[in-house]
């Protein structure tokens, strides 16, 4: 009788087990960011437009393959750092998480696609932007943002055409992206005839231009073109004005592009002089964009930088493969990626065949009374 008795609650407890995974199979999603050091604000910025999308995507009882699905998110952090992010990378891997949205830095993104692609997981960056990610031709590789190739040539165009601006001075961090940047700026300034009258760079650590600053003053350049992030921007900015050098122009790709730029600028002038260039449509002109970003402030107040749109529509990207394939199997659903056709917060996402966006937007902003505001 005891025996019976042990038997029948063995079969209800698997019972109720094979009815809660037959209600909710879990499914977690990886996201890789720096979340310390002087990074942290972008990539907590980035792990928002996760955490929401996952949270809409649970509250919509998403089905796969005949099975209800509930999504977590697992967050790591790479602090800006390649080795920590090759380190993360492969921590997801052992996880077994069903895709990753990330990395943010090129120089952290690049070397962990390669571990992405060994182990078989997709993996789409909302920010990474240097051209050289999808160089290695991986299948495992997307990328929803413009990269550094239209960032790079759009702000030399409109330094030469608009501004007529003639003499430059390109200054760089030294890693993937603001190398990759500033290369292509030159490149193109040099096509339309401007000439580079000083070279410099840095660390994505430093502080203290004022020796490089002083260096390239002498060259007296009508602008300055930086390569880099904002925890150095910014106190580059401060720098410039106390140099006197308040006329001359600086510019800079995506990872200036941010309010926080104006923050760290801290007062100076030369923050009016600053024209920075994003990959994708301004927030007003994005297809949900304005919507969005009143549930992102509602959620997460004073936290928005600048790629949590596009890391919010990454992760839906991953699941909308999932979906048409029937599987959150990266053996399964990655080769769904490729006919990706979806429309997005930032745009109707589809790729080219090397996982690049297909017919990227990108958007020239200005500082106007410390407030970023579109050029065009």
């Amino acid at each position: 009788m005891q025996m019976k008795l042990k038997l029948t609650v063995v079969a209800a407890l698997a019972a109720v087990a094979g009815f809660s995974s037959a209600q909710d199979a879990v499914v977690k999603i990886g996201h890789v960011a720096p979340l310390s050091g002087s990074q942290a604000h972008y990539g907590k910025d980035n792990e928002n437009g996760v955490r929401m999308a996952i949270e809409d995507l649970n509250a919509q009882n998403v089905v796969i393959g005949g099975k209800k699905v509930k999504f977590e998110i697992v967050a790591e952090d790479d602090a800006a750092d390649p080795k920590q992010g090759t380190a993360a990378a492969q921590k997801l891997c052992d996880s077994k998480v069903a895709g990753v949205v990330g990395h943010l830095n090129s120089g952290t993104t690049i070397p962990a696609s390669k571990v992405y692609n060994d182990c078989g997981i997709p993996h789409v960056t909302g920010a990474a932007t240097n051209p050289n990610l999808t160089k290695p031709g991986y299948k495992t590789t997307y990328r929803i943002i413009a990269n550094d190739n239209a960032l790079g040539a759009g702000l030399a165009f409109y330094a030469a055409d608009a501004l007529k601006l003639k003499k430059v001075a390109i200054i760089d961090d030294r890693t993937a992206y603001g190398q990759g940047v500033a290369e292509v700026f030159k490149k193109t300034a040099l096509a339309k005839g401007m000439t580079v009258v000083d070279e410099q760079f840095t660390t994505d650590k430093a502080t203290d231009f004022m020796a490089i600053l002083t260096a390239v003053k002498a060259k007296a350049p009508d602008a300055i073109f930086f390569g880099g992030m904002d925890p150095q921007g910014g106190p580059m900015l401060r720098q410039m004005e106390q140099l006197g050098m308040s006329n001359v122009k600086y510019f800079g790709g995506d990872g200036i592009c941010t309010a926080e730029l104006a923050k760290l600028a801290a007062g100076a002038k030369t923050i009016g002089n600053v024209v920075c260039a994003e990959g994708g449509a301004s927030l007003a002109k994005m297809p949900g964009g304005e919507a969005w970003k009143k549930r992102y402030d509602a959620k997460y107040p004073n936290q928005f930088q600048v790629y949590s749109p596009y890391t919010y529509d990454a992760t839906f990207v991953l699941v909308d493969a999932m979906k048409r394939a029937g599987s959150w199997d990266p053996k399964v659903y990655t080769p769904e990626l490729i006919k990706t056709n979806f429309k997005g917060v930032t745009t109707t996402i589809s790729f080219e065949p090397n996982g690049e966006l297909k017919n990227p937007a990108i958007t020239l902003y200005v500082y106007k009374d410390g407030k970023k505001s579109a050029l065009n």
